[in-house]
């Protein structure tokens, strides 16, 4: 069979079996991040499916306006909110904050080139809106205010909802769809940039999102060798702190490398946390996907459908190994139970 339709059909249905799964483990137990991420898988699922049936039965105009919004526009938005309100009692308002920024700084680097002509001062807006939602998630996280997810949502829920304005008053050139004629993959190249715009924004700010903070669940829960000291206390003179900000990054990065010889002695021993080996797959399966993505915008469509692929792969067994998401395996909506509740000190 056609692999242009075989990846993405399995990558559909993978999708969407860890959106059901996910949208079970909320109505039972109703964490906010179960519910985001079911309706990222879903949006997942319908952008894989979307190029699955094009490839299979040919595109038309609705299928190609389907595609995007779902899987190029709204997918890593979604996702990388969930995270959000995941980690919102922590400090990681921060790096969300940050995420947001380079995404303003992306959407307005990119202005003049050729694909966003036309666009006018929209990138400059956008660029604003980032930088203002940014910095109130960054002062929310310094008074350790838990509504900073509430910003990043405003921001994924206002630009899901302009993409959709925007689409629905768009008018597409015939045939209503474009695609790459070396490998059949859709392609962007008919949408207004003022649409386009709005994808570097959702994904960099999702993306970038859901990668970190897989890591900085994994650096939360590894057996630790603190090798570079700081403090993110607001407490703090506003100098200090504001050193310990900047050096935050660096010291995370060196202490979680200084302490992966430790957590490999305490996975042979079994002693290592379940949502330490869950948030490197989830962390390797976003950057997959992330890559893949990124070459599709580049030209190189090759690679797109394995890396979605590959990356819902990585992010559905992630989740299965986290006790923290599947206490327990058991067929959605029902009581029957696949497996008993584990349990483990955090």
């Amino acid at each position: 069979m056609d692999p242009r339709i075989v990846l993405p059909a399995v990558t559909s249905v993978l999708a969407l079996v860890f959106a059901v799964a996910l949208f079970d483990q909320w109505r039972e137990r109703r964490g906010g991040f179960q519910l985001i991420w079911a309706f990222g898988m879903l949006f997942y699922g319908v952008g894989a499916g979307s190029e699955a049936l094009g490839a299979f039965s040919g595109w038309n105009e609705l299928l190609y306006r389907t595609w995007y919004l779902t899987g190029a526009v709204w997918t890593a938005g979604w996702l990388g909110l969930g995270t959000a309100f995941l980690l919102g009692r922590t400090r990681f308002g921060y790096s969300f904050a940050l995420c947001l920024f380079l995404a303003g700084l992306f959407t307005f680097l990119v202005r003049n080139k050729p694909e966003y002509q036309g666009a006018g001062t929209l990138p400059l807006l956008y660029f604003i809106v980032a930088g203002v939602l940014a910095l109130a998630v960054a002062v929310e996280t310094y008074f350790s205010n838990e509504r900073w997810p509430l910003l990043a949502a405003g921001a994924v829920v206002g630009a899901t909802a302009l993409s959709l304005v925007l689409m629905v008053t768009t008018t597409v050139a015939a045939p209503g769809y474009a695609l790459d004629p070396a490998t059949g993959a859709p392609i962007a190249t008919l949408l207004p940039p003022e649409l386009r715009l709005l994808t570097p924004f959702l994904n960099i700010t999702g993306a970038f999102a859901l990668i970190l903070g897989a890591i900085f669940s994994t650096y939360v829960f590894m057996p630790k060798r603190r090798v570079l000291a700081y403090s993110l206390d607001p407490n703090q003179p506003g100098d200090q702190f504001l050193f310990n900000l900047l050096i935050a990054p660096v010291a995370i990065a060196v202490n979680l490398v200084a302490s992966l010889p430790g957590a490999a002695r305490a996975l042979v021993a079994g002693r290592l946390h379940s949502r330490v080996p869950a948030t490197i797959l989830i962390a390797v399966g976003a950057f997959v996907a992330t890559l893949g993505d990124t070459l599709n915008r580049f030209g190189m469509t090759d690679w797109f459908q394995l890396g979605k692929f590959l990356g819902v792969l990585f992010l559905f067994v992630g989740f299965l190994v986290s006790i923290e998401v599947f206490r327990e395996i058991r067929i959605p909506f029902t009581s029957v139970r696949l497996g008993g509740a584990r349990h483990e000190s955090v």
